[in-house]
């Protein structure tokens, strides 16, 4: 029973909206919640709001954030991506995400190794947490299909991801604060932002969204192309599905944040005038990406996965945990700057739109589109991965 109930659909979109403008308010006006991200504010009290009883943990509402909010973002937050100036920076951040799916395959090894023996269908779990942890949730569901999970482990280690993702999340926001990590690895962009605020009072994120001259021509040219990015690529990846092409041609061309990605990009390369001279696409991106993260903490009831699955907690915190350790030493062996990696294990730990978020959220443009690229590289592979960590991985530690 909650305050607002799953099929009051005006009152919880007003909810996300309301919820997704304080957070940007707080960020913008406050400097601990500039540290801190308003996408980490957004995702933290849909979170509250949820385990409070005051919004459901499920809705269509919800369903709608995710079939059309999170694909009309995408193009929006491309516009200005010529490939010509930011291939070197998606360089850099393809190799560390390969770090952090190491960090991921290591982690779920360890996990099963000392867990494994007390959880049923080891084998399905398994694959269904490295393929989430290096792809995302729609690899979740690939791999509980494909090992035929029971309902009730799919469910309770779904409660149990979407928890441990807000606080993974929160953790990595939060690390380039703490000086010991500061110190230990190089900082350009974080160097930069903060050089360009000076002597001055504003926040980064109040300094970043300053206001622009948007036209009623400019919104409705934004809209209008990201929808046509949107249609063409939904209708192109459900042509490839149903082709007889082989699986790997589907999974690297039918993908639709892949074919939204590739097609946005392309036509910013092409005619980087025009769409980057389409004022307030960025400012619309970035608050369809708030209503996401207020809808990631919603379903990550506490009392359901203390309740009905704190081994599979403890589980998915060890992945997370090397994931991350991973991460960061051989990072720093090789020598990556800090914003690099943390945009990498987002990607692998959320996925595309979630590490994208990340970069806008903390000021770090240059690193949008690659954080973009290296997610959906990781829808394509997680589920080939997590298929055969399932496998021999199970099978050797299960019972």
């Amino acid at each position: 029973m909650t305050l607002i109930k799953p099929d009051d659909t005006w009152a919880l979109w007003a909810f996300l909206f309301a919820w997704a403008a304080v957070s940007i308010h707080l960020e913008q006006r406050y400097r601990w919640a500039s540290a801190v991200s308003g996408c980490i504010l957004a995702l933290g009290g849909g979170l509250l709001f949820a385990n409070l009883g005051v919004v459901p943990i499920a809705s269509p509402v919800y369903d709608s954030v995710w079939t059309y909010v999170v694909p009309m973002a995408v193009p929006l937050l491309l516009f200005t991506a010529d490939l010509r100036k930011i291939w070197r920076e998606s360089g850099r951040v393809f190799g560390a995400f390969h770090i952090s799916t190491l960090g991921t395959v290591l982690g779920t090894i360890l996990a099963t190794a000392l867990l494994g023996r007390r959880i049923p269908e080891i084998g399905g779990i398994s694959a269904m947490f490295s393929g989430s942890y290096i792809g995302g949730s729609v690899n979740y569901v690939a791999m509980s299909e494909a090992f035929r999970v029971s309902p009730g482990l799919i469910n309770a280690g779904l409660v149990a991801d979407n928890l441990l993702m807000a606080v993974f999340f929160g953790l990595l926001t939060a690390l380039p604060s703490v000086v010991f990590i500061r110190r230990k690895y190089p900082t350009p962009l974080l160097d930069q932002l903060e050089a360009a605020q000076g002597s001055g009072t504003d926040n980064p994120a109040s300094s970043y969204w300053g206001r622009n001259e948007i036209s009623l021509k400019d919104l409705s040219a934004a809209l209008a192309c990201a929808l046509l990015i949107v249609t063409v690529s939904v209708k192109l990846a459900a042509a490839v599905g149903a082709s007889g092409l082989p699986p790997l041609l589907k999974g690297l061309i039918g993908q639709k944040y892949l074919l939204i990605t590739a097609l946005t990009a392309g036509l910013a390369t092409a005619f980087p005038r025009f769409l980057s001279g389409i004022r307030g696409a960025r400012e619309l991106g970035t608050l369809l990406i708030y209503l996401f993260f207020v809808v990631i903490g919603v379903p990550a009831s506490i009392s359901n996965v203390l309740r009905e699955s704190p081994i599979l907690l403890a589980y998915a915190a060890i992945i997370l945990a090397v994931n991350l350790l991973v991460t960061l030493l051989l990072g720093k062996w090789t020598r990556q700057d800090l914003e690099v990696l943390l945009v990498a294990s987002n990607a692998t730990i959320g996925g595309p739109t979630t590490a994208a978020a990340m970069a806008i959220g903390k000021g770090w443009n240059s690193l949008v589109l690659p954080a973009l690229l290296t997610g959906v590289w990781g829808y394509v592979i997680a589920s080939y991965l997590g298929y055969y960590i399932g496998t021999y991985v199970g099978a050797v530690f299960g019972r």
